[in-house]
């Protein structure tokens, strides 16, 4: 896992379609409206639930070459985990297809 949104799977680095978590020190970019938060804090509760096999569903690639997808694990949805655990923000601009709206509307709505 880099940070709150974001996991590696063997080489593969991939980008939790649907939300945007604290930038870990020295990664805001200047010009950038980061979210506030604690980005350790967002990493360890994504940590807490990569139990169990996970599914990823792919939808893409972004600008930094990242896999853009849908995971799950033992948990759940993660990007909906990490919503009902209050350690990222939704972002409709980034949820291709609305899946993550569709997945836990009680944690966007």
């Amino acid at each position: 896992m880099t940070d709150g949104d974001t996991i590696r799977c063997g080489n593969e680095r991939i980008r939790l379609l649907g939300i945007d978590a604290p930038e870990m020190p020295g990664h805001c970019r200047p010009g950038r409206d980061c979210v506030e938060g604690d980005p350790y804090a967002s990493a360890s509760n994504l940590a807490a639930a990569m139990t169990g096999e996970l599914t990823i569903g792919r939808a893409g690639e972004d600008h930094y070459s990242r896999t853009l997808a849908v995971v799950a694990g033992n948990q759940g949805d993660l990007s909906c985990w990490q919503l009902k655990h209050k350690q990222v923000i939704y972002k409709a601009e980034w949820d291709s297809g609305f899946r993550v709206a569709r997945a836990c509307p009680s944690e966007i709505f």
